[in-house]
């Protein structure tokens, strides 16, 4: 992640501004290969080590609720110029100020658990 500079907070900053291809590169390239292994599992029935068959289950979908989700990741994205794995490569790098934006992601996240049961799902 280091050497594709998706760590970078200048990098990500670039992205949310559209002035820069590089981070969209990375995560379409990214998207492209999920697709394709995913393809490749069903369509050839892949297992997983243990002899396992590899099974995709449907998900309902929730327009609202993914536009909702996506706009508050996206938002705190935005804001701390980190997603959730670059955020741990940064302390690797011993970038000690990303430990606010870990701390923030642990507290949202236990946040939403405490208050999942009162949401609309």
């Amino acid at each position: 992640m280091s050497k594709s500079e998706a760590i970078s907070w200048f990098r990500i900053q670039e992205m949310f501004r559209f002035q820069s291809f590089h981070m969209y590169g990375i995560i379409g390239t990214a998207v492209v290969l999920g697709t394709l292994a995913t393809f490749l599992i069903k369509r050839y029935k892949m297992r997983d080590f243990q002899g396992n068959p590899i099974v995709f289950q449907p998900k309902e979908m929730s327009v609202p609720r993914y536009l909702f989700g996506g706009s508050i990741f996206g938002l705190g994205w935005a804001l701390t110029g980190a997603c959730p794995g670059p955020m741990f490569v940064n302390i690797g790098f011993s970038y000690w100020p990303i430990l606010v934006a870990i701390v923030g992601a642990l507290l949202g996240t236990y946040l939403y658990g405490a208050i999942r049961s009162k949401l609309p799902h």
